[in-house]
């Protein structure tokens, strides 16, 4: 694994042969979330923790096609979304679902990860969650999907720097809060990219 996130990293960042990058990432995404975290969901059903994990491997599984789709031009059919682009924007899109359940489910816990300096957290915790909720039935539709997607990249990324960079340059030596920022920098990237995709699948 370590290896092929290596090599993904490589290709897409110098954009060299970006296709074979992307295609062993989304493979080793999915074969992750199917061997490791989908037995731990069936396992622990009631456990949010292999729900949260375990997706957001899935939806980075799904960015990985996206960008394998708009890496490789003969994937990528005449007017419409390609089957890798049309796939990846499904599994990317299956995490705001779950993550939109949990932040109702556990409204109380999302609401003390909100910086400390804003109002109203509990508010937050809800609006984020309705958000989710709406990025992913725009995105599953193709209702304005390519709107939904850089909102929800945008969001992303003001989460990393008013949510994840203040918790992570506080705790230097913790792995668990550097993980958490990058998997929401990833799928801040990853709207992007979708969003970027379905532009040029719709012109």
């Amino acid at each position: 694994m370590g290896a092929v996130l290596l090599i993904a990293a490589v290709t897409l960042a110098s954009n060299k042969i970006p296709a074979l990058g992307a295609a062993l990432l989304a493979i080793a995404l999915a074969l992750r979330f199917t061997l490791v975290y989908l037995p731990r969901v069936v396992a622990n059903i009631h456990d949010p923790g292999p729900w949260t994990s375990g997706f957001e491997i899935l939806a980075m599984c799904g960015g990985a096609l996206v960008l394998l789709g708009s890496a490789h031009p003969p994937l990528r059919a005449a007017g419409s979304a390609s089957s890798s682009v049309s796939l990846g924007r499904f599994l990317f899109a299956s995490l705001l679902l779950v993550v939109g359940a949990q932040h109702f489910r556990y409204a109380g816990f999302v609401a003390t990860l909100v910086p400390a300096w804003m109002p109203w957290r509990l508010f937050w915790a809800y609006f984020v969650g309705t958000a989710f909720f709406a990025a992913a039935l725009a995105i599953m539709t193709g209702k304005l999907a390519r709107l939904a997607a850089t909102l929800l990249g945008t969001m992303f990324l003001i989460f990393v720097i008013t949510v994840h960079a203040p918790r992570i340059s506080g705790k230097l030596h913790d792995g668990n809060e550097w993980t958490s920022g990058f998997v929401a920098l990833a799928m801040g990237g990853g709207g992007f990219a979708l969003a970027g995709a379905l532009a040029r699948t719709d012109s």
